[in-house]
């Protein structure tokens, strides 16, 4: 399904899927009186918030390049993940204050089968739907997606937490479990939120891809150079779902301009077609500029 929705169509889904889900787990909470279930629908908010941000960053990242933005407005989809990834902190901190006032409450949650059947088909729908953003936003290599889609699956094991902590309330009437479990929601939450931030703030620092995708970058550009001398100064950078690459190409200085554009291209194709969104630079030098530390074509 990820591979014929476009990812402003999956962005729309994941808003309507945010607010089904929201819709369930506010009916779960008030049929139980549960604080766990509480918090698990407090963080749907945040997913629904969410949902709407990556939609909105989806959007403007696909703008076409113009003159005040000459490399395009992919870094959009970077500011929508730690966005959201704020937006889970504050939920976090909001699920821990009503952890705490919880505890000392005398009224106890009704755990009962109809209330714990809704959040287990809102968990169902839940799963289903990060499964396919996650895999959606790895092979469009989509921030605001794959953030969304990992949250969501975080939503899901919190969920499947509260719901197996709920059943052993019921069964072992320890009631203050569910203010315990609200807190270890709480905290979960704080983890996500805080690695949404840390990922996507270091696309917006320009740091380089991943050392698996650079191998998959050099093995391309290898492959394709046949005729240049050497390759050095290979520098990588993600804004969004676009990788920028540069690099020194080396070559006989007496080739002609053609023969050395030639190969640029067909390094160029190779790339593209291992990493569809990759936007490539190369500078090519004589072969007076050879570097002992640079890679040699194969």
């Amino acid at each position: 399904m990820a591979r014929r929705l476009s990812s402003q169509a999956l962005a729309t889904g994941s808003i309507l899927v945010a607010l089904a889900v929201l819709a369930m787990k506010i009916v779960a909470w008030r049929l139980t009186g549960s604080v766990a279930l509480y918090s698990d629908a407090m963080e749907s908010f945040v997913n629904v918030a969410g949902a709407v941000l990556a939609w909105g960053a989806i959007w403007f990242a696909e703008r076409p390049a113009d003159k005040g933005h000459p490399f395009g407005h992919h870094k959009a989809e970077n500011f929508s993940a730690i966005a959201e990834g704020s937006l889970i902190v504050v939920a976090a901190v909001l699920i821990l204050q009503e952890a705490v006032m919880a505890l000392g409450a005398t009224a106890h949650p009704e755990i009962g089968a109809i209330g714990l059947g809704v959040s287990g088909v809102a968990l169902v729908l839940n799963f289903v739907w990060a499964r396919v953003l996650i895999g959606a936003g790895q092979k469009r290599r989509s921030p605001a997606l794959e953030a969304n889609g990992r949250h969501l699956m975080t939503d899901v094991w919190t969920t499947a937490g509260v719901l197996v902590g709920l059943m052993l309330v019921a069964v072992t009437e320890w009631h203050i479990l569910d203010s315990l479990l609200a807190a270890v929601v709480a905290l979960n939450i704080l983890r996500e939120g805080w690695k949404v931030v840390v990922s996507s703030a270091g696309d917006l620092m320009d740091s380089s891809v991943a050392s698996e995708e650079r191998e998959v970058i050099e093995t391309a550009v290898r492959g394709a150079s046949q005729g240049a001398l050497q390759i050095h100064d290979l520098r990588t950078r993600r804004a969004g779902r676009v990788v920028f690459i540069e690099f020194h190409l080396v070559v006989d200085g007496h080739m002609t301009v053609h023969r050395a554009h030639e190969i640029c291209d067909a390094i160029e194709d190779s790339i593209q077609a291992q990493i569809p969104e990759a936007r490539t630079t190369i500078h090519v030098e004589p072969d007076d500029m050879l570097e002992a530390s640079g890679l040699e074509p194969e």
